[in-house]
């Protein structure tokens, strides 16, 4: 018989991402967020491939990455109101980690299951850094997408990716809980 986690499974089931923009200061300390990091990195990993990295953006670095994102969406002539929204998850995030997807050349492992994994690294860290008592919102954006934004500013290498961007602070003015979806709906079951 299996033995049960009911705290675990009654956390999965009332978990809810925090928007970004009700995340203040403070945030989780440098030994809190390792050990977060740590719990986000046991995922499942098809050949041991680790296809992923973390970046930790403090304040500073976020506050040049909306400086960045700007003269970018300047540049590509983004549409004001995405750009402003782009500009501001960085301009007003505290804390952020970037999950950068490094898929890796393999003959057993596809591409594919590499970036569902740096996927599981994003999902992994925020429930990690939920169920310390932080808030926490896994976010991208259209800066994210952006070649040049991402070289310049994270120093990604050709064939990485932003898998996601996961803000973390303390939650202010937290929004009544959204509709889930309808498990009728979202599910069949097959017998044969």
């Amino acid at each position: 018989m299996p033995t049960p986690n009911p705290e675990a499974l009654k956390f999965l089931l009332l978990r809810r991402s925090c928007p970004g923009k009700t995340l203040q200061a403070p945030v989780p300390s440098a030994d809190e967020l390792s050990g977060i990091m740590t719990a986000a990195l046991r995922v499942p990993d098809h050949g041991k491939l680790e296809p992923w990295r973390l970046i930790v953006l403090r304040e500073p670095a976020l506050k040049r990455l909306a400086d960045l994102a700007q003269s970018r969406g300047d540049a590509l002539a983004i549409e004001p109101g995405k750009r402003a929204k782009g500009v501001a998850q960085y301009r007003d995030g505290v804390l952020a980690v970037a999950v950068i997807a490094s898929p890796m050349a393999s003959e057993k492992v596809p591409e594919i299951e590499q970036l569902y994994s740096a996927g599981a690294v994003c999902l992994s860290l925020l429930n990690a850094a939920l169920a310390s008592g932080w808030g926490a919102n896994w976010l991208s954006g259209w800066a994210s997408h952006d070649q040049e934004f991402v070289t310049q500013g994270l120093g990604l290498a050709g064939g990485e990716t932003i898998a996601g961007l996961i803000f973390l602070g303390t939650e202010r003015n937290p929004p009544p809980e959204r509709p889930r979806p309808d498990i009728a709906q979202k599910i069949t079951w097959k017998s044969v």
